[in-house]
């Protein structure tokens, strides 16, 4: 599988949603590839916005048109609001549905970007990326996280990424992620 391959699946799925009516954008690798340092993915990481009990019926169209990863997907879907897919040629799908504010946010903020002629995926922002990034937290979302900052250092809008993550780094209890943006932010000033 290449990089167009994924690129080509994450249209198909764009259109798919699109054609429902359905508010989305790319996230994960995909929008990495927009806004930090170039790195490989292997799958495709989608934003749903669909609220909270709109679920079901969304879920049930996506597994009809692409395979569940696992046996109870959409039961797993329902209650974890990530349902896990994969495409006819075997490229892993995780579709988040999202509820809060900060995800409806997300998608309307969200732009197309040309990834190569012709194909156009609309990611989500530097900044959004940026928070999800550092609430996820793992060693490569903050290395994602550092290399928004190092492109995009003068044109980042940091008083709304801080606006967005403090809510949501208190609800995961988790002040670290706080120092984490805040170490960030120091890294790119010095740039």
């Amino acid at each position: 599988m290449s990089f167009i391959d994924l690129l080509d699946e994450a249209r198909a799925i764009q259109d798919f949603c699109d054609g429902h009516g359905w508010r989305s954008c790319f996230i994960g690798g995909i929008a990495v590839q927009r806004w930090s340092q170039a790195r490989v993915t292997r799958d495709i990481d989608l934003t749903l916005f669909v609220g909270f009990g709109q679920e079901a019926p969304l879920v049930e169209a996506l597994i009809a048109k692409y395979n569940p990863r696992i046996s109870d997907a959409a039961q797993f879907a329902l209650r974890s609001r990530v349902l896990l897919l994969s495409s006819a040629s075997g490229i892993g799908i995780d579709i988040s549905f999202g509820a809060l504010p900060f995800e409806e946010l997300l998608v309307q903020r969200a732009t197309l970007f040309e990834f190569a002629p012709g194909l156009e995926l609309r990611t989500c922002s530097a900044e959004d990326l940026m928070v999800m990034k550092l609430l996820a937290s793992r060693a490569i979302d903050i290395r994602d996280a550092e290399g928004i900052a190092v492109r995009h250092e003068r044109t980042l809008d940091w008083r709304y990424i801080k606006d967005q993550l403090t809510p949501l780094a208190d609800a995961k209890e988790e002040p670290e992620i706080l120092h984490q943006f805040a170490r960030i932010r120091r890294l790119a000033e010095t740039l």
